[in-house]
């Protein structure tokens, strides 16, 4: 039964919304507002009695009525403008009331008009929904028609007006898009205060959550959205910065009389501290994620002039759909190939792909052929023997390479123990798998049910953030699971290149306080996540696991990788955490605290993106923890063309970061002394030391040329003979550490452990440092594409 519109008794506290406006009346006015005269109020809903009822209520206060049903609203207020309407809210409730809002301010001559909804639901909830729609106001179907005719009078006397239209948001100091365009064409055209050159920037933000946020709470939630970036923007920026906002709800900041380094920073400092922040939006704890696109005032293009300030707009929102590609929180800056309708044509290149091919004789030609000319020229020349100078400072950087391994291993058995128990309960964890599923079909659906059989005292979800050229069967199975595990939440990335754009997906929509991430054929422990909250609950913002390879069985190649791993994980992460006083995160098996990682994110153009995010967190202070019995298993390349594409992108990663960050690292008092030299070591050592190895083949060759034959050379030199031993223990020493410290499933694998040994010493070392090499000569050549390692299942080392 349908409630009437009827005179009630009933006090005005009983609304379901109060009043949206209160009106102060000087004491010679009446209380009430008196119904203009010939005032026309649109009735909008279903014919029938309700319908019917609303009409005598209106026009028994003096109203002309017209009628609409939901679906032709649009046409009616075109046809005859209406200067008011009131809305039933029909069978359909809330949501089709809201759809009759939406379709009222979709139309051009809606968007002005007063809007009241008469409504038989009493749930603030459903009331709230309506006002963020676009509703002026709103009040039950038995409220008092004097009520509704003063609510209607009052939107009359002083007609609601969308905040796009004034010049100025009285409550945001937002700035409209047509006047924010006035404010920007002005700054354009004024003098320049450099001759040939205009200082300042323009920068759109756009959000990557807008789209969802819209479908579940309705178009009024993107001036909602614009209204908190304004808000970190003010109180960041200065008092010069103008901002506005567009009809896609985008913030618009004209940042004048700014240079574009500083523009960018300032822009980066921003979008980090966005994406850091929890904001209420539509009544909901949700984490954004900006997408900033830039455009220096002096590039804008003025072609028509009169559209300078719209094209310049056009132009930074191209950068920030470049910036949503990404999520990684870079400010964009615009480039003209953004605007393009389609990417040019390039001519085949023959010289970069010819280089890489020939990438390992240049690498000869550089480290051997280079030296040994200069040796040659500086003694036949100017009578200096270099070489023998240079041989001793090989010998030296060796003996250095050695000591610093055996020092990691001492300081391994050292190294801090997991806290004993939690010192605060367990929060909701969030756990993203990263995959690029047609290179991950094999092993999906294990990796996902080995996830589902977590062991966590609180609610844990699984987010699978994948992208895939086209569509699997697969990931059939894959929704199957997530219908009957609700767990599990499955994340397509659509149009991502990189596992750095799934995670940045998948952090700003986690819920876990702290969030581990694993690459798709990873399987943690059942009690992984309960042992890194023991470490971020004692203060750490990141731990690193043991990443353990489970498919030894495969292949030697398996093998090799298992025990090198054990190596790395058992030995070398925490021996240099001890020893240098920081942890490295490795990519995957690694735990973040999600408001950490939702700042920093990762960055897809790094080939390692995990030892990047690993700087910029340490730049901040983080604490990052290494723990070697938080396992998590994997699979290892099985032959070795996969295992030469693996090392040569970790390569050049570790290549990108060191030129990135090192300099900046050595000059930041963010870092203790201790720290830099680890980082000295760890970026810039890394980097030379696999040329100064092969230095040692062109002084041999220098020496057995002056000597007249390589029999005519002294082999038998102490000192000599004293550092390759000790520079050949090194790799033996770490061998037997890692299998002392492997797990006991692989402990037991002692000829594991002695094969990598021996094939360490005659061969993988030196292909290691042959990678190394060939990867500097790739980046120089700007070659830094992404070779995924094929993923197979495969037999897996017993565990206990």
């Amino acid at each position: 039964m349908h409630t009437e519109l009827r005179r009630s008794p009933a006090p005005r506290n009983t609304l379901a919304c109060p009043p949206t406006e209160e009106f102060d009346e000087p004491d010679d006015k009446p209380d009430e507002f008196e119904t203009p005269q010939h005032s026309h109020v649109l009735a909008v809903g279903t014919p029938g009695p309700r319908r019917e009822r609303l009409t005598r209520t209106l026009e028994s206060t003096g109203y002309a009525v017209t009628h609409a049903v939901p679906g032709d609203v649009g046409r009616s207020v075109q046809q005859a403008p209406p200067d008011a309407i009131v809305a039933l809210e029909g069978h359909g409730g809330v949501e089709q009331a809201v759809a009759v809002v939406r379709e009222i301010r979709t139309a051009p001559q809606g968007q002005v008009l007063p809007l009241v909804m008469v409504t038989n639901d009493r749930e603030p909830a459903g009331v709230a929904r309506l006002l963020r729609s676009g509703a002026d106001d709103c009040l039950p179907e038995a409220a008092d028609p004097v009520e509704l005719s003063a609510r209607i009078a009052a939107k009359l006397h002083r007609v609601p007006v969308p905040v796009d239209r004034l010049a100025l948001d009285p409550r945001t100091g937002l700035h409209s898009a047509p006047h924010f365009h006035a404010e920007l064409d002005r700054e354009l055209r004024r003098p320049q205060s450099r001759p040939g050159r205009r200082d300042g920037v323009l920068a759109v933000v756009g959000v990557a959550e807008a789209d969802a946020l819209e479908e579940r709470f309705g178009a009024r939630v993107r001036r909602e959205v614009a209204e908190r970036l304004a808000g970190v923007a003010e109180r960041l920026g200065n008092g010069s910065d103008r901002l506005g906002w567009d009809e896609e709800g985008r913030l618009l900041v004209l940042m004048p009389g700014v240079d574009e380094e500083t523009a960018r920073r300032a822009l980066t400092e921003f979008a980090s501290a966005v994406a850091g922040t929890r904001f209420v939006v539509a009544d909901e704890n949700v984490r954004l994620t900006p997408a900033v696109g830039w455009l220096p005032l002096a590039d804008a293009d003025g072609r028509p002039a009169e559209r300078i300030a719209e094209r310049a707009v056009e132009q930074a929102a191209d950068a920030v759909a470049e910036a949503l590609r990404h999520r990684d929180l870079r400010p964009v800056r615009y480039e003209p190939w953004m605007r393009a309708a389609a990417p040019r044509r390039r001519a085949k290149k023959v010289v970069r792909p010819l280089l890489l091919a020939l990438s390992p004789l240049l690498a000869l030609l550089v480290g051997v052929g280079v030296p040994f000319a200069l040796y040659e020229q500086a003694y036949t020349v100017l009578g200096w023997d270099v070489a023998s100078t240079v041989y001793w400072v090989v010998v030296a950087g060796l003996v250095l390479s050695a000591a610093l391994i055996l020092l990691e291993c001492l300081f391994s058995l050292d190294a801090p123990t997991r806290p004993a128990a939690p010192a605060q309960p367990y929060p909701p964890a969030s756990a993203v798998i990263a995959a690029y599923l047609p290179n991950e079909a094999a092993t999906i659906v294990d990796t996902v049910e080995s996830f589902l059989r977590l062991d966590y005292p609180n609610d844990l979800e699984i987010v699978l953030a994948y992208n895939t050229p086209h569509a699997l069967p697969v990931e059939d199975t894959l929704r199957e699971i997530a219908r009957r595990d609700r767990r599990l939440v499955l994340l397509p990335v659509a149009g991502s290149t990189s596992k750095a754009q799934n995670v940045n997906a998948a952090v700003s929509r986690v819920r876990g306080e702290f969030v581990g991430i694993f690459d798709a054929d990873h399987h943690p422990a059942p009690d992984a996540f309960r042992h890194a909250w023991d470490w971020l609950s004692h203060g750490y913002d990141v731990v690193q696991g043991h990443c353990v390879i489970r498919n030894g069985d495969s292949s030697w190649v398996a093998r090799q990788v298992a025990a090198e791993f054990e190596a790395i994980y058992a030995v070398s992460h925490p021996g240099r955490t001890r020893l240098y006083g920081f942890g490295i995160f490795g990519g995957s098996n690694g735990f973040w605290r999600t408001d950490l990682l939702a700042r920093i994110r990762m960055h897809g153009s790094m080939l390692t993106e995990d030892i990047d995010s690993t700087l910029r967190a340490l730049s901040e202070g983080a604490r990052i923890a290494s723990d070697r019995t938080l396992i998590s298993r994997e699979l290892a390349p099985t032959r070795l063309k996969p295992l030469w594409n693996q090392r040569s992108r970790w390569a050049q990663g570790w290549l990108q970061v060191s030129m990135r960050h090192l300099g900046q690292a050595l000059r930041s008092p963010s870092f203790t002394r201790r720290q830099k030299t680890g980082l000295v070591v760890l970026l810039g050592w890394r980097e030379v030391q696999p040329w100064l190895s092969l230095q040692i083949l062109p002084i041999l060759l220098h020496s057995a040329v002056r000597a007249g034959g390589a029999d005519r050379i002294d082999w038998a030199t102490p000192a000599c003979l004293l550092a390759f031993a000790f520079t050949l223990s090194a790799g033996f020493v770490q061998t037997a550490f890692a299998g002392r410290l492997a797990l006991p499933e692989l402990r037991s694998r002692r000829g594991w452990f002695w094969r990598h040994a021996l094939i360490s010493t005659v061969f993988y070392t030196h292909f290691k440092n042959i990678v190394a090499r060939q990867s500097h000569l790739k980046e120089l050549l700007g070659d830094r594409r992404w070779r995924v390692t094929p993923r197979a299942a495969a037999k897996a080392v017993g565990q206990e």
